[in-house]
């Protein structure tokens, strides 16, 4: 039976965190599915298009020079829903630090009450990466900053052309 993982999160924009949680996960699964959430109460930098587009160019070469099947998609409800009709029993998680462990620890609790064939993964992030966040780097984009440290190059261009022109 092929160990299907679902690996959840905004992606608004990819990161270099999200890179390295991607090459950590892909040795654990046969398949992995990248869900990008939508939600109506909150207005991404990027559309979701965008958001797929870049995850496919950005992360599924990870996956195929891992032999790893991939897909992405987007969802709008609980993650675990997401998860169990992607038919994933694994949900992926990044953690960069100590907060992220209390706060996704509540969740893969809350997750796994809801459904009890889901279980999280926690990947922690290699020491390189562990200041990154998605929020810094628009913030930092937003400002003018070079963001080429910390987002793969094609989506540096994505962030400048938002905020350029």
């Amino acid at each position: 039976m092929p160990r299907v993982a679902l690996y959840p999160g905004s992606f608004d924009p990819v990161t270099n965190g999200h890179l390295d949680v991607v090459r950590h996960a892909v040795v654990l699964c046969d398949r992995l599915i990248v869900a990008i959430g939508v939600h109506p109460g909150k207005t991404p930098l990027f559309s979701a298009e965008e958001r797929l587009a870049m995850v496919r160019a950005v992360l599924a070469p990870v996956a195929a020079e891992a032999g790893c099947a991939f897909d992405c998609t987007t969802y709008d409800g609980l993650t675990v829903a997401a998860a169990q009709k992607a038919g994933a029993a694994i949900l992926i998680r990044g953690l960069r630090d100590g907060t992220d462990l209390d706060y996704e620890m509540q969740i893969a609790g809350m997750n796994e009450t809801m459904a009890a064939g889901v279980h999280t993964v926690f990947v922690p992030a290699s020491p390189g990466v562990r200041p990154i966040s998605a929020t810094l780097v628009r913030q930092i984009a937003a400002m003018g900053g070079d963001v080429s440290a910390f987002v793969p190059q094609s989506v540096a261009s994505s962030l400048k052309t938002k905020f350029v022109g």
